[in-house]
């Protein structure tokens, strides 16, 4: 049985070092804030007035948290070969992929290149740093080698940062002196050598170990919920699913009953945010009572901070430390995703 108080678990189980990664996101999400800040602003943007975010997995995660922060700014996240038809010349398409050579977002932005639409690049380097160079696209290129998912501050901030210096998202100045200490504050009680008893993220993680995760957002969160997913996926090799409010009430809701091993097998985590609209904090007080009706355990994350941008990156912090310590409680290692890998590999031979 893995213990997650001894040292050694994690020297064994994580030889290339993920929780360092993880308590390193402050230093990452501050290095990539003032890095976008020296970016230069090409004129010809100042007429932006929607954005389309390329991206797949990990890169595009940073997508999904931008348009919460942007609201009411349209910022719609493309994960698909092809570019949205509607496309035009006050559209800001930023193609984002931390490798570069994201099949997918190359196939778009190859697209993107061939209509009016004004254009960045954000990646590591690979075919699309060569492409944006070649056309002259501006890039914002990083130095950075981790695996994607955990390059989020790279891959969030710089768009970010961007769209508030075009004058399209209100300034996040303060909210950044806000996040970076709220995250400065939530990795002491979440690195590995807190104890279980208190260590939040592994006692989730232990009432998740041999459990459905389903996580359920809404609003802001909604985003957060599909991060915390991809994260159970990539990091502890495991079944998760997400759904959001209101539509969940819409469906989702009513399929608890059958089969009914599943409830007992289920665990639901229901994200919250102070900053959600009062509807949806009574939609999840109601959804807390018919999960424990139906017989389903559930676990309400509240978010730290005041500011939304504090709120999402830590319970963004917090899922990734949870994906982590399932991991271990898992044997297995976070870092590698082999299937991914092979699935690339076959894919290119066709």
């Amino acid at each position: 049985m893995v213990n997650l108080d001894e040292q050694a678990t994690y020297q064994r189980l994580d030889p290339q070092g993920m929780a360092a990664r993880l308590l390193e996101l402050p230093q990452q999400c501050r290095r990539a804030w003032e890095q976008a800040q020296a970016f230069p602003l090409p004129a010809q943007w100042r007429g932006v007035r929607q954005v389309v975010v390329l991206g797949m997995g990990g890169s595009a995660i940073g997508g999904d948290l931008l348009a919460a922060l942007a609201a009411p700014l349209p910022v719609w996240v493309q994960r698909e070969y092809s570019l949205p038809s509607w496309v035009d010349a006050q559209t800001l398409v930023i193609a984002t992929s931390y490798s570069g050579e994201t099949e997918e977002t190359l196939s778009a932005f190859q697209e993107a290149l061939l209509t009016p639409a004004q254009k960045l690049a954000v990646t590591t380097g690979g075919a699309l740093a060569r492409l944006a160079r070649q056309k002259g696209i501006p890039l914002f290129q990083f130095d950075y080698p981790v695996p994607p998912r955990t390059a989020l501050g790279y891959l969030l901030l710089p768009p970010l940062n961007l769209l508030t210096r075009l004058g399209l998202v209100p300034t996040q100045d303060d909210d950044m002196a806000e996040m970076l200490t709220v995250l400065e504050e939530l990795n002491p009680d979440l690195q590995p050598a807190s104890p279980t008893t208190l260590n939040p993220a592994k006692r989730l993680a232990g009432r998740l170990q041999g459990r459905l995760a389903l996580i359920y957002g809404a609003g802001m969160t909604a985003a957060v919920a599909r991060r915390w997913k991809t994260q159970i996926n990539e990091n502890s090799k495991a079944w998760a699913f997400f759904e959001t409010l209101p539509e969940l009430h819409h469906n989702a809701i009513v399929g608890l009953q059958f089969p009914p091993e599943l409830a007992r097998q289920a665990f639901v985590v229901m994200l919250y945010s102070g900053s959600m609209p009062a509807r949806l904090q009574v939609r999840l007080q109601a959804t807390s009572h018919i999960l424990a009706r139906a017989g389903v355990e559930h676990e309400l994350v509240v978010a730290k901070g005041n500011k939304p941008l504090s709120q999402l990156i830590g319970l963004v912090l917090f899922g990734d430390w949870v994906s982590y310590y399932l991991a271990c409680l898992y044997e297995t290692d976070p870092w590698p995703v082999a299937v991914i890998q092979e699935l690339k590999e076959r894919l290119s031979q066709i």
